[in-house]
């Protein structure tokens, strides 16, 4: 695909390689630093006029400062004469908060779509935190596709456990847990929580499954602080459970967050590779070279 440009902002570096490599695709990082004064600089290090750029980023680590890489990276391709450009953000960050909680507060969701609308001309991501918004459309005017990696987190889960059962740590979480338990023909049930503080939080089980003896796989969206998660574990030890193992799509593990999975009870946390970390064992990047051979 010699029309493609597939580039970085420095947090997805891996996944635009093997991209590049995917796609037979050209591969040329941005160079990005700062003025003396802390402004950005930011240089395309190969002539993108009259090609597709994919700008390939994670919003992990430092949500701010990509999303700003981002707009620049694209403005930029579109000034030096860029046909199309397309962010693929395997971790979409801001999507959380999708309401105003608290009188005052920034709508920080509608806020970085509105930055996206402006520059980007498509957006491809994978799994994004879609609780009050149904759908990307309700945020984004650009075309917006949403790439799920529950049939990867299914064969991974279907190739390594015996006797497993899928467990969703809370209600939000349900339907990663369902689809991942029908998709390899396990039970699965989710966890109701009640948060006190955003550190605080107990939950009961909404369908009761038998616990006793199995390998519980305990499957969220997102790993953050690890306290859902970790308080998911409880029950499940609590219940008997034999192993109890913690798989994110993307995770950020912020305030020792795996040092209290395994406080908690979890022996193995497995993630996807959307957010580079220690803990990557499912590969997404065949899911977006799929999505992305659709381009021209």
């Amino acid at each position: 695909m010699h029309n493609i440009i597939i580039t970085t902002c420095g947090n997805s570096v891996k996944i635009a390689k093997s991209l590049a490599t995917k796609l037979k695709a050209k591969y040329s990082p941005l160079t990005i630093s700062a003025f003396p004064d802390g402004d950005t600089y930011l240089k395309y290090n190969t002539n993108v006029k009259g090609k597709t750029v994919v700008i390939v980023q994670s919003f992990q680590p430092r949500p701010e400062m990509s999303l700003f890489d981002i707009v620049f990276a694209t403005e930029t391709a579109k000034d030096l004469g860029a046909k199309k450009v397309i962010l693929v953000a395997p971790y979409l960050a801001y999507m959380r908060q999708d309401k105003r909680f608290h009188p005052g507060e920034a709508v920080s969701s509608r806020i970085m779509a509105k930055l996206l609308n402006n520059s980007v001309d498509k957006i491809i991501t994978i799994d994004p935190h879609l609780h009050r918004y149904r759908s990307m459309k309700e945020v984004f005017t650009v075309p917006a596709k949403n790439l799920t990696a529950n049939f990867l987190i299914a064969d991974f889960v279907k190739k390594k456990y015996k006797n497993a059962v899928i467990l969703g740590p809370d209600w939000e979480s349900y339907q990663w847990a369902e689809a991942i338990a029908k998709h390899i023909g396990v039970e699965s049930t989710v966890l109701e929580k009640t948060r006190y503080s955003s550190r605080h939080v107990t939950s009961k089980m909404v369908k009761p499954v038998e616990l006793q003896g199995k390998t519980v796989v305990i499957v969220d969206d997102i790993i953050s602080t690890g306290h859902t998660v970790a308080e998911a574990a409880k029950k499940a030890k609590a219940a008997g459970a034999k192993k109890i193992v913690a798989i994110g799509v993307h995770g950020l593990f912020v305030e020792n967050a795996i040092s209290k999975l395994k406080k908690a009870g979890v022996s193995e946390v497995v993630t996807t590779n959307c957010i580079e970390h220690k803990t990557n064992k499912i590969d997404v990047t065949g899911l977006l070279a799929e999505a992305l051979k659709k381009e021209k």
